[in-house]
């Protein structure tokens, strides 16, 4: 005799077990969810102090992933370069012909602003670089942006120090754990940046939008719109970020800002420089404890 075609969950003990499982696991997740939810309303502190410890168990996993998931994703780019290994070549020889007289006229430049600023005795803060640290994670499904160094307060790394890639600036450090540290990113919609266009020097500010751009404005309508092309480094100003670290590069230009892509990209990266704050804050005054 043929079985029936909608059986109930009834008459399998397998089927109920499974069923059974799920929804405990569901209801745990509920659970779960709304003490962390509850907790990061209530008490901040520890809800930080929770996470931070989260993100030193998970580490070495998210580390483990991301580096199988980062070299399946460069297949095709190694595949492709492998074909067009000629024609790239020709136009690297070219490039670098190029870059030698860009290069020459840099450091011309950089030779007498030595020597201007021996002459008027200017004093600068010294650009020091903390640690280079594996990034082990960031997040990309979500319109807040962060990612995970794995660094923290032992290696001298705390809240509020840049973090820069190879091709540019990545964010600033907002939560340091023992052995990890939690990044702001630059893309983020709560990152304002401080920039200025690379050629004039044009200032403005470029804002984290959430879906991997920036928005940049002008300080002053006077200097004009910033235009496709535009290279954007940072300006030293406000004390975070040291001046002259890449930024983005201008795609399009809007009525009354721009949109720039971030020449650094974490989902690529495997290591990032972590770097002293360009100014710290001064320590608090001394209290006077006598009676």
């Amino acid at each position: 005799m043929a079985s029936p075609r909608n059986r109930r969950p009834g008459y399998s003990r397998r089927a109920q077990y499974s069923l059974f499982i799920g929804y405990v696991i569901a209801i745990a997740g509920v659970l779960v969810g709304a003490i962390l939810l509850l907790i990061s309303k209530l008490d901040p502190p520890a809800f930080s102090a929770l996470r931070a410890g989260t993100a030193e168990i998970t580490a070495p996993v998210s580390w483990g992933v991301g580096s199988v998931v980062r070299g399946i994703g460069s297949i095709p780019g190694w595949i492709g370069s492998y074909f067009g290994v000629h024609g790239e070549n020709a136009r690297l020889k070219e490039q670098v012909q190029h870059q030698e007289q860009v290069l020459l006229k840099a450091r011309a430049i950089a030779y007498e602003n030595i020597r201007l600023k021996k002459l008027l005795n200017m004093r600068e803060p010294a650009i020091e670089d903390i640690i280079n640290a594996r990034l082990v994670s960031s997040s990309a499904s979500s319109t807040r942006r962060y990612a995970l160094v794995y660094a923290g307060i032992a290696q001298g790394v705390h809240a509020g120090m840049p973090v820069r890639g190879p091709d540019g600036l990545v964010g600033r450090v907002i939560e340091a754990g023992p052995d990890t540290a939690r990044v702001l990113m630059i893309i983020d919609p709560e990152s304002v940046i401080p920039v200025r266009r690379l050629k004039d020097g044009a200032p403005g500010f470029a804002a984290g939008r959430g879906d991997g751009l920036l928005e940049v404005r002008p300080i002053a309508m006077t200097t004009g719109q910033f235009a496709p092309g535009d290279i954007l480094v940072t300006s030293g100003t406000g004390g975070i970020f040291p001046p002259n670290v890449p930024v983005a590069k201008v795609t399009e230009r809007g009525r009354d800002s721009a949109l720039a892509m971030p020449l650094a990209r974490p989902d690529a990266l495997d290591f990032a420089t972590v770097m002293k704050t360009y100014l710290p804050p001064p320590p608090p005054p001394a209290q006077d404890t006598r009676p």
